[in-house]
């Protein structure tokens, strides 16, 4: 079993050195597609095990065990021209592989085809880049134990864009997605969707728990295989969220590379609805010109995250749940955004709302909630549950970032719902214009109470006040 940490350790080393990477997102990107490349070669050797005649998608010349897996294999300017050449009597790794087909296996063909139709090779040498190879090769993702390991520094790895500022919009915490996926409960044979699935880690988060608690057999498992899906519009998230699938086990995943926002809002039936829906939408993300006329008109608007409620109410079954990130620009406000909101609360029940410290996206400092509901019955009542930072913690962190077992008073408290100083119950006949803004009342008590210096000067103020009225009245009097 590989050192698989210092692998990626010494991965990132060599990378930094090359002059074509420019930052951690390229150099993930980069990553990415090397990473999927030797994936999907270990998983092809493995099914030509398993099944006969079974091959690979990939051409010959290109498969990864053929060109790569030699570490006295090409190199320098000879490996740049392999990757990289677009001659047409010489096609390099990216033009074929951008140019895929295959009659035997489609589905697998246009998974390739779109990883290199949205992924770029970076590196401009090609000695570091074989370095970066060989150091690839010491983990065998055949082995469960390497990729398990690998499998939670990706994780981390994605989690530290995050922390540096970029392509955060494709991660959300794992405490997080565990928490709304554990409350949600997805089951075997549910379909579960993630619409911006970005990176993958509701759609892991889902496999992780279904296998955990539902799978038993082999077939238990072939319908796992058929029932996560996933849409992603961003190249680079594309990429790594569907590497990420691939190493959950999912052999070919229903990872499509799309814009969910574009879906045919009128087309989309009984055929189209599926079980659950996990998601963290954009929000404040520019959505391309038009896109809002996809939609009733009644609900048009330019803030992608308001559009994607609207969507996923179309997308969810009868008796469909759904758990969402949402910020507060988009539980409060006027115009479309309160009839969208009337729309969640008429078409379902919207049992809770987990309110969120400001800093649980960090370095992101926007408020945000988890929404819960269940498509069907109209909301009659809202559990609100405000989520503490741990005591004597200021804010979450890039090295205390928040965390699962941060969750558990509210895991207990989720099937013996009492109000408490963190959880309060609203009636919707007692929301105004139908704003879901509402804060603790405990809290809003506490605010008010003041030290009794303040107090004692507030009323010292007060009673010159009155003594300065009574003068003048007086004055006038007289």
């Amino acid at each position: 079993m590989a050192n698989v940490a210092a692998v990626v350790s010494s991965i990132r080393n060599i990378m930094r050195q090359d002059r074509g990477i420019s930052g951690d997102a390229q150099r993930l990107e980069q990553l990415g597609w090397m990473l999927f490349l030797k994936i999907i070669d270990d998983k092809d050797q493995e099914l030509e095990i398993l099944k006969d005649n079974y091959q690979s998608v990939i051409p010959e010349k290109f498969q990864w065990r053929t060109w790569a897996s030699n570490p006295e294999g090409i190199t320098g300017e000879d490996l740049l021209e392999f990757i990289d050449s677009n001659a047409q009597s010489n096609r390099g790794l990216f033009a074929t592989l951008r140019n895929l087909t295959s009659v035997n296996n489609p589905k697998r063909a246009a998974i390739v085809k779109e990883v290199f139709d949205g992924s770029n090779n970076y590196m401009k040498s090609g000695y570091e880049m074989r370095k970066v190879i060989n150091k690839l090769n010491e983990v065998d993702f055949n082995n469960s134990d390497d990729k398990h390991i690998f499998g939670n520094i990706y994780e981390s790895i994605l989690q530290e864009l995050r922390d540096a500022g970029n392509k955060g919009e494709y991660y959300t915490p794992r405490a997080v997605t565990q928490l709304m996926t554990q409350m949600t409960d997805p089951e075997l044979g549910e379909k579960v969707l993630d619409p911006a699935a970005g990176t993958g880690g509701f759609l892991t988060a889902a496999i992780d728990h279904i296998r955990e608690k539902y799978v038993n057999t082999v077939n238990d498992e072939h319908q796992l295989q058929k029932s996560i899906t996933g849409w992603e519009l961003k190249p680079v998230a594309y990429v790594l969220g569907l590497t990420n699938l691939i190493l959950h086990e999912i052999d070919v995943p229903d990872y499509q590379y799309i814009d969910s926002l574009k879906k045919e809002y009128n087309s989309i039936g009984r055929k189209d609805q599926v079980d659950v829906i996990l998601a963290n939408p954009p929000f404040g993300a520019r959505i391309a010109d038009g896109v809002e006329t996809n939609f009733p008109g009644t609900y048009r608007c330019k803030e992608s995250a308001d559009l994607f409620v609207i969507l996923m109410l179309k997308l969810l079954k009868p008796k469909g749940r759904c758990a969402i990130v949402l910020p507060d620009g988009s539980i409060t406000g006027d115009g479309v955004k309160a009839r969208i909101r009337e729309k969640l609360l008429t078409d379902t029940n919207l049992h809770t709302i987990v309110r969120l410290p400001q800093t649980t996206f960090f370095p992101a400092t926007v408020s945000t909630n988890l929404l819960f509901f269940e498509k069907g019955n109209k909301t009659k009542d809202i559990w609100y549950y405000e989520h503490k930072l741990p005591e004597g913690q200021k804010s979450y962190s890039k090295t205390k970032p928040i965390q699962f077992n941060e969750f558990k008073p509210l895991i207990e408290w989720w099937d013996n719902r009492e109000e408490n100083d963190q959880a309060w119950k609203v009636n919707i006949n007692d929301l105004k214009d139908w704003d879901l803004d509402i804060k603790n009342p405990v809290q809003e008590e506490e605010e008010i109470l003041k030290s009794s210096p303040e107090i004692m000067e507030q009323l010292n103020n007060s009673f010159k006040r009155s003594h300065s009225i009574i003068d003048e009245l007086k004055n006038l009097l007289d």
